[in-house]
C-alpha cells in the first residue's frame, strides 16, 4: 500500500500517474471527486494490477456526516485491512491511497466541520502507519516520508 498525501492542487494525481507510469499499467481508478464510492469489496478486481482509491476526504466527509467519531475509525481500519489482504492475495498488486491534507491551519468554527477535520487526521495517521510507502506532495515535488 502507497499512501500519497498533500494540499489541494498540489499534483498528486499527476504524481501518481508518472510515478506508476499509468499509461502502460493496467489499473483502476476510484476518484471521490468524480462520485465514485469507496470500494469495500475487491474481489470483483482480481484481475486488476493497481487500483487508487482517491479523495479519500471526500468519503470521511460523508461518513462523518452521518456515522460518529469511533464507527468512523473502525470502518476505516477493516478497509484498511480488506486492502491490504487483496494486496497480498495477488502478484504485483498495489493499493494507492490519496488524500488531501486539511489538517493545517485554521480550526474550523463549526463543530461537524471540526469532526471531520479531526477524523481525516487521524485516518491520515492509521493509513501512513499500514502502508509501506508514503509521500508528501507539495508544488509538483514528492517527498517520500516512509
Amino acid at each position: 500500500m502507497h499512501f500519497v498525501t498533500g494540499g489541494a492542487f498540489n499534483g498528486k494525481t499527476k504524481w501518481v500517474r508518472e510515478t506508476y507510469q499509468l499509461k502502460e499499467t493496467p489499473h483502476l481508478w476510484f476518484s471521490a471527486y468524480k462520485g465514485n464510492h469507496i470500494p469495500d469489496c475487491l474481489s470483483e478486481y482480481n484481475g486488476s494490477r493497481i487500483l487508487i482509491l482517491e479523495g479519500i476526504e471526500i468519503w470521511l466527509k460523508d461518513w462523518a456526516n452521518h456515522l460518529d467519531v469511533h464507527e468512523i475509525r473502525e470502518r476505516w481500519r477493516k478497509l484498511l485491512q480488506t486492502w491490504l489482504e487483496w494486496e497480498k492475495e495477488g502478484h504485483q498488486r498495489k493499493i494507492i491511497l490519496i488524500g488531501t491534507d486539511i489538517t493545517k491551519g485554521i480550526v474550523p468554527m463549526l463543530a461537524e466541520e471540526r469532526k471531520w477535520r479531526d477524523v481525516t487526521g487521524w485516518v491520515y495517521q492509521d493509513a501512513a502507519a499500514a502502508a509501506e510507502r508514503a509521500d508528501l506532495i507539495w508544488y509538483g515535488i514528492g517527498q517520500q516520508i516512509k
